[in-house]
């Protein structure tokens, strides 16, 4: 999910391979680890994914952010490719140009629900605006992956579901028990816990796609990676981890107006100095500095 080799034109890096369109600017990842996975259309496996609904999740995100990286001084750019079987995610950016493409085989893979996949653009968008902690602080433009994961529970699935009526909305879901016990805990009305439910359910879709891709779907909100980093992992954390920062990020009561910070990881987000013990980036993939302790 970072940069790709410059490419002579959108036509031609439309047409590629996740291998030459992908996160990283050698381009060996995005979302997903790198994997040979093809959703096609009318694949016998695939969901009940619409191109209708996959353009408007889509459509959804660009149009509450779009006024905000063009305040930025940049020009968001969705890649909506239905009929490309990769089952992945990407982005890029080029100048001012910050691209996000969103391919048809993630969307339809059976695992993916459509909050699940709003969350996959939220992390792409992630890339862009998500913040500290960056792949390097003085080279690169893009927030790292456990970054952009907590930025799509913490700002992004946040900003974009607000106002949707939630509390009808998880009526009609089915709630994992502890995740509205924690919902429950940070948020006091039943609007708040509403969308802290809906989003933490969608984590918890991208969780069990992750899981079962590698090798262990058993991955719950009770079950939190207990590991902790000597060193902050910029890479793709293993799917509980990414679970927890979902979560986590949601669980962080900051405002979505107080924005993180590219330089800096503490604007705008939890941390366990100011007396936080929820909504904190997990430490599976994150070491805080000591200012944050």
């Amino acid at each position: 999910m970072k940069k790709s080799l410059l490419l002579s034109s959108l036509a031609l890096t439309m047409t590629l391979s996740t291998a030459s369109i992908a996160c990283d600017q050698h381009g060996n990842s995005g979302f997903l680890p790198e994997n040979n996975l093809s959703i096609g259309v009318n694949d016998k496996m695939a969901g009940d994914m619409t191109e209708e609904r996959f353009l408007s999740i889509i459509g959804r995100v660009e149009a509450v952010y779009s006024p905000i990286i063009s305040e930025m001084g940049a020009t968001l750019k969705m890649n909506n490719l239905w009929t490309n079987n990769t089952v992945n995610a990407s982005a890029q950016q080029y100048g001012t140009t910050w691209q996000v493409n969103m391919y048809g085989g993630l969307a339809r893979h059976k695992l993916t629900t459509d909050d699940g996949f709003m969350m996959v653009v939220c992390h792409e968008l992630g890339h862009h605006i998500g913040g500290a902690p960056r792949y390097d602080r003085n080279t690169d433009w893009a927030s790292n992956e456990g970054q952009a994961d907590y930025f799509a529970g913490l700002k992004c699935m946040r900003r974009v579901l607000q106002n949707d009526d939630n509390i009808a909305i998880v009526a009609g879901m089915t709630i994992d028990a502890e995740a509205t016990k924690q919902c429950q805990a940070v948020y006091k009305s039943e609007s708040e816990v509403a969308l802290c439910q809906r989003i933490a359910m969608a984590g918890k879709s991208l969780g069990s796609l992750l899981g079962s891709l590698g090798g262990n779907a058993n991955v719950n909100f009770n079950t939190p990676d207990k590991k902790v980093v000597r060193q902050t992992n910029d890479a793709h954390p293993q799917a509980q981890c990414r679970l927890d920062t979902y979560f986590q990020g949601m669980l962080c009561d900051k405002s979505i107006d107080e924005n993180v910070s590219k330089d800096d990881a503490i604007p705008g987000t939890c941390i366990k100095k100011d007396g936080y013990a929820r909504g904190v980036r997990p430490l599976c993939w994150y070491k805080p500095g000591s200012n944050e302790i």
